[in-house]
C-alpha cells in the first residue's frame, strides 16, 4: 500500500534546518548539531530529505511569475499595491529590490543548503540499503532548485556539499551559468543512475518522492534550454521509449484532486490539505495556496469558493487557442458566460482594482465544496498539486529537439500526439489525405508550430516567459520587454549588501 509523503507537515526544530530561509547569507548560526552528530540512523537521514523537499513549497512564486511576467497573465489582486512586487514584473519596470524575486532566490537557496547538509562528507558515515536512493533524490532537488536560479538570474553563487559562514560567502563571486550548468548536469545524472521509476517495484512507493523519470524529464529541459539538442532528444527519447508514461485521456479533469499522480504525471509538488498557516509565513504552508489566490473574487454560488483574482489570463490567451480546442475553456475562465450559465449578472462578483481581463485561471482554483469541507484557513491550504513536469511537456520539448537536429518526421508525430488527446486535427506533411491540410516542412514553419502547441497545452503553468526568453520571441510578445535586460531579473539589492557589494548586478538594473 502506497503511503503518500507529508513534504511539508514536518517542522524541524533544530536549528540546522532552517538555514538560509529567512537570508541566503544567514548560514553561520550557532549551531545545536551539525553533520557529524545528527546523521545516526536511516530515519535522520529521512528527515533531512524531507527538509529539502520541504521548499518545494515556494514554487508558487516561480509559477506566478512564469505567467504574469509574459503575454499570457496580469498580476490582478486586490490593488496595485497588493503584492506590488508581481505588479512591477507584469509591467516591466521591476528593479533590484521587490521582495518576490528575493523570495525566488532565498527559497531555492534555502532548498539548496538543506540538499548540501544531507550530502557532505562526514567523518562518520552510516550506511544502510536506502542511502544511495537518499542521496540521488537530494542530488535532484540541488538540480531543481539551481535549475530555478539560473533561469532566473543567470550567474550565481555555486555552492556545493557545503555550509558557508557569512565571511566566507563575502568572498565568492556569482559563478557563470555554463558551469552552474554543468553541476545541474551531474547532479541530475547521478541520480538518473541510481533511481529506479515509479513502476518498479525497487521505488519507494511515497507520492511526491521523485524518480528516475523525474530526473530524466528535467535533464532534457536543462539541455533544451542549453540548445544542447542532440542531448535533449536522447534524453527525452530515453524517457518516453521507457513506455511508463502516457497522456492522460480527458485534459478537461487533468488538473483536478482527484486525478492526480495519473499517466501523465512526471514530477509534482505534493500539497496536502490537513494543515493550515497564515499570510505572515507562506512559505511555511502545507497546502497550495495559488488555488485560493486565483479564485473568483467575491463569489458566492455552486461551483467554486470565493477567492482573489490573482495571476488573470489575458483576452490574448484566450483569442490565441485554435476553434474548437477545448483547452481553451480548461484554462481560461469566461466570467461572464460563467455568470450567465448561473442566471447572474456580471456584477455578482468583486472586480480587484488590481486588474481584470474578464478571465480567471481555470487549471488552479478552488471548488466549493473544498472550501466548505476544508479547515478553516482554507484560502492557503488546498491539497491540489503543481504539476512541475508532465507528459505532454516531454513530447512537446521532444518534437522541438527533434525538429532542431533535422528529424522532421518524428517531431510532427510527437507533436500530433499532443493534439490527437483533445481532439483537434493532425499535422501532416502528405497532403494527399484528408484533411488536406497543407503543412510547409521547412524547420522554421515547424518550429512555429511547437511553439504554438506549447502555448496553448502549458499556458497557465509557469512556463511561458521562460520559454519566450529562450526562443528570442519575449521583445515581440512581451509589452516593455527591452533586449538585453529582461531576459534576466536582476540579483535582488538586499543579498547584494549581505555580500558586501562582491555580487556584480545583471546588465540594466
Amino acid at each position: 500500500m502506497k503511503k503518500a509523503i507529508k513534504i511539508f507537515s514536518i517542522i524541524l526544530s533544530l536549528s540546522i534546518f532552517s538555514i538560509g530561509c529567512s537570508k541566503f547569507l544567514d548560514l553561520d548560526p550557532p549551531y545545536t548539531q551539525d553533520a557529524e552528530n545528527f546523521f545516526l540512523n536511516e530515519s535522520d537521514y529521512l528527515r533531512a530529505l524531507t527538509g529539502a523537499y520541504d521548499l518545494l513549497q515556494g514554487m508558487f512564486v516561480s509559477y506566478w511569475i512564469g505567467d504574469i511576467a509574459s503575454d499570457n497573465c496580469i498580476a490582478g489582486g486586490e490593488s496595485a499595491t497588493d503584492t506590488e512586487g508581481l505588479h512591477q514584473i507584469e509591467a516591466m519596470n521591476h528593479g533590484a529590490v521587490n521582495i518576490e524575486l528575493r523570495s525566488i532566490m532565498r527559497f531555492n537557496y534555502c532548498g539548496i543548503a538543506r540538499c548540501n547538509f544531507l550530502l557532505e562528507p562526514k567523518e562518520n558515515e552510516i550506511d544502510f540499503p536506502s542511502k544511495a536512493t537518499i542521496f540521488a533524490e537530494a542530488k535532484f532537488l540541488r538540480a531543481f532548485y539551481y535549475f530555478e536560479l539560473v533561469k532566473f538570474f543567470g550567474d550565481i553563487p555555486l555552492v556545493i556539499d557545503e555550509r558557508l559562514g557569512v565571511q566566507q560567502i563575502q568572498q565568492l563571486e556569482r559563478t557563470p551559468a555554463s558551469e552552474v550548468y554543468a553541476q545541474i548536469e551531474k547532479d541530475l545524472n547521478d541520480a538518473i543512475a541510481i533511481l529506479s521509476y515509479k513502476s518498479e517495484s525497487t521505488h519507494s512507493g511515497i507520492k511526491g518522492r521523485v524518480d528516475k523519470g523525474a530526473a530524466l524529464g528535467l535533464l532534457g529541459k536543462v539541455y533544451l534550454y542549453q540548445e544542447n539538442w542532440t542531448a535533449a532528444s536522447q534524453t527525452l527519447n530515453t524517457l518516453i521509449n521507457s513506455g511508463n508514461y502516457s497522456l492522460a485521456s480527458d485534459y478537461n479533469t487533468l488538473f483536478l484532486k482527484e486525478n492526480e499522480n495519473n499517466s501523465e504525471t512526471i514530477f509534482d509538488v505534493e500539497y496536502s490539505d490537513q494543515e493550515g498557516g497564515s499570510y505572515g509565513c507562506l512559505i511555511c504552508l502545507e497546502g497550495n495556496l495559488t488555488v485560493g489566490y486565483q479564485g473568483i473574487r467575491q463569489y458566492d454560488g455552486p461551483t467554486y469558493g470565493d477567492g482573489n483574482s490573482y495571476n488573470l489570463p489575458t483576452e490574448d490567451l484566450f483569442n490565441s487557442f485554435e476553434n474548437y480546442d477545448p483547452r481553451r475553456n480548461a484554462t481560461c475562465l469566461n466570467i461572464s458566460t460563467f455568470l450567465s450559465s448561473q442566471g447572474l449578472p456580471d456584477d455578482a462578483i468583486g472586480i480587484g482594482a488590481g486588474g481584470h481581463t474578464g478571465f480567471y485561471n481555470h487549471k488552479y482554483m478552488k471548488s466549493r465544496d473544498e472550501m466548505l469541507n476544508g479547515i478553516p484557513d482554507n484560502d492557503l491550504t488546498s491539497g491540489v498539486n503543481y504539476r512541475v513536469i508532465r507528459y505532454a511537456d516531454i513530447l512537446l520539448m521532444a518534437a522541438e529537439a527533434s525538429n532542431e537536429i533535422g528529424d522532421t518526421a518524428d517531431a510532427i508525430l510527437k507533436l500530433n500526439t499532443v493534439r490527437n488527446r483533445v481532439g483537434l486535427y493532425l499535422h501532416q506533411i502528405d497532403v494527399t489525405q484528408p484533411p488536406w491540410n497543407s503543412l510547409s516542412t521547412s524547420q522554421n514553419s515547424i518550429r512555429e508550430l511547437i511553439y504554438r502547441e506549447r502555448r496553448s497545452e502549458l499556458s497557465c503553468e509557469g512556463h511561458r516567459f521562460f520559454d519566450l526568453v529562450r526562443t528570442g520571441k519575449a521583445a515581440e510578445k512581451i509589452n516593455g520587454f527591452v533586449v538585453g535586460k529582461h531576459e534576466l531579473f536582476p540579483i535582488p539589492q538586499d543579498e547584494i549588501d549581505l555580500a558586501g557589494g562582491n555580487w556584480s548586478q545583471n546588465p540594466g538594473y
